[in-house]
C-alpha cells in the first residue's frame, strides 16, 4: 500500500511538473520570439495591477481556451471528433513517467527513485507512446470531413512515420555504447569519467547520433521548419475543424512535445541529472581537488541541473522554431529518406566498428 502512495505521489509530481512547464513554454516562445523581432511580447495579463514580465498571461491563455465555445460540426463523425484531441494528450503526457529526475532519496531507511516507474524498456515504451499520438493526428484530418483537415492529417501521419525510423534507428548507437534499455542504467553509465577528466555523456561517444535524434525529434513535434501538417499560409490542419479546449489541447500537446524530447536529449545525450565530477559524496574535481557535501544537497544540485538541461534544449528548439522557414513537402520526405535514415545507418556502423576496435 505505501509503495503504491509513493508511486501515485511521485506520478503527480511529475505530471504537474510537467504540465506546468509545459503551459510556461507558451510563454517562453512567445517572449523569445519577441526578442529576436525587437518587440515586447505577452504582457497585457495582471493579477491585481501585477504583470512581472507577463508571466500570468499562460494562464489567462488556458482560462481563454477553456471559456470558448466547443464546436464540433455537423459533418464530422461526433465521438471520434472529440476523442481525437484526447488521445494525443494522453499518450504523449504518460511518457514523463519513465524519465529519471535524480538519484534516489532515503527517507526513514526506504530508498525512493526519483522516477515514477523504472521501466526496463524505458526506451522502447517513450517511442511507442509518442508513436501512438499519431491516432490523434490522424483521427482528426479523418472524422473531421474536411478535405483540407484530410490533408494535414495525411501530411502528419506520414510524416511521423518517416522520421520514426530515422530517430529509433539514432538510438540504437546509443544502446550500444551503454546496452540497456532502461534510463536509469543509461544515466548510471554516464555518470563515469573518460580520459581521467571528460564526462561519459551520449554526446561525446555519439555526437552523430545525437545530431540525428534531434532533427528526427523536431520533425515528429510538428513545428516549424517540420510543420507541414499544420501549414496556416496553405489552409491546411489537421486541427481546421476545432476550437476552444481542444484546440487548445492539440496546441498544448505540441509543447509538451518540446518539453519531453529536451528531457529525452538531456537523459540520453547530456548525463541526465549528472553533474559533471559530482559524486553521492561531493565534487571530486580531475585536478586533484574536492569538495565534501551532504547527500541532500547532492540530490539538489542534480535536479537543478536536470531542469538546466531541459531548460536548454527547450530554448534551443524555440530558437530554430523562429529562425527557419518551413520545407517543401517534397524536401521534407526527402531529408527524413534520403539523407536521416542513410545518415543513421551509416552511424551504427561506425560505432560497430570502433567498438570492435
Amino acid at each position: 500500500m505505501i509503495d503504491v502512495l509513493i508511486i501515485l505521489v511521485k506520478f503527480v509530481g511529475a505530471i504537474v511538473w510537467f504540465l506546468v512547464l509545459s503551459l510556461y513554454l507558451t510563454w517562453a516562445e512567445r517572449k523569445e520570439s519577441a526578442v529576436m523581432q525587437d518587440r515586447v511580447g505577452a504582457n497585457r495579463a495582471n493579477f491585481f495591477g501585477i504583470r512581472v514580465l507577463g508571466l500570468f498571461q499562460p494562464f489567462a491563455d488556458a482560462i481563454k481556451m477553456m471559456t470558448k465555445e466547443d464546436f464540433t460540426p455537423e459533418f464530422s463523425k461526433k465521438f471520434l471528433h472529440n476523442l481525437a484531441p484526447f488521445l494525443s494528450f494522453f499518450f504523449v503526457a504518460v511518457t514523463i513517467a519513465t524519465i529519471p529526475f535524480g538519484s534516489p532519496i532515503q527517507i526513514s531507511g526506504k530508498e525512493i527513485p526519483l522516477q515514477v516507474v523504472d521501466l526496463n524498456v524505458g526506451i522502447l515504451f517513450v517511442l511507442a507512446f509518442l508513436a501512438l499520438s499519431i491516432y490523434g493526428v490522424i483521427l482528426s484530418g479523418w472524422v473531421s470531413n474536411n478535405r483540407w483537415t484530410l490533408l494535414g492529417g495525411l501530411r502528419g501521419s506520414a510524416q511521423l512515420i518517416s522520421y520514426e525510423v530515422a530517430l529509433g534507428l539514432s538510438l540504437i548507437g546509443i544502446v550500444m555504447v551503454f546496452p540497456s534499455l532502461q534510463f536509469s542504467e543509461i544515466v548510471g553509465f554516464q555518470s563515469e569519467v573518460l580520459f581521467g577528466w571528460l564526462p561519459k555523456w551520449g554526446i561525446f561517444l555519439q555526437p552523430l547520433g545525437f545530431i540525428i535524434f534531434l532533427m528526427a525529434a523536431m520533425a515528429e513535434s510538428e513545428r516549424v521548419p517540420f510543420d507541414l501538417p499544420e501549414g496556416e499560409s496553405e489552409i491546411v490542419g489537421f486541427f481546421t475543424e476545432y476550437g476552444g479546449l481542444k484546440y487548445g489541447l492539440y496546441m498544448f500537446t505540441d509543447f509538451m512535445k518540446v518539453l519531453i524530447i529536451s528531457c529525452l536529449l538531456t537523459t540520453l545525450f547530456f548525463g541526465g541529472y549528472h553533474v559533471p565530477w559530482l559524486s553521492a559524496e561531493g565534487f571530486h574535481f580531475p585536478w586533484g581537488g574536492e569538495w565534501l557535501l551532504p547527500y541532500w544537497l547532492v540530490v539538489v544540485f542534480q535536479v537543478i541541473m536536470f531542469n538546466l538541461k531541459v531548460f536548454f534544449f527547450c530554448w534551443l528548439q524555440i530558437l530554430v522554431r523562429w529562425t527557419y522557414p518551413r520545407f517543401r513537402y517534397d524536401q521534407l520526405m526527402d531529408f527524413g529518406w534520403k539523407f536521416l535514415i542513410p545518415l543513421s545507418l551509416f552511424n551504427i556502423a561506425a560505432t560497430a566498428f570502433f567498438m570492435s576496435l
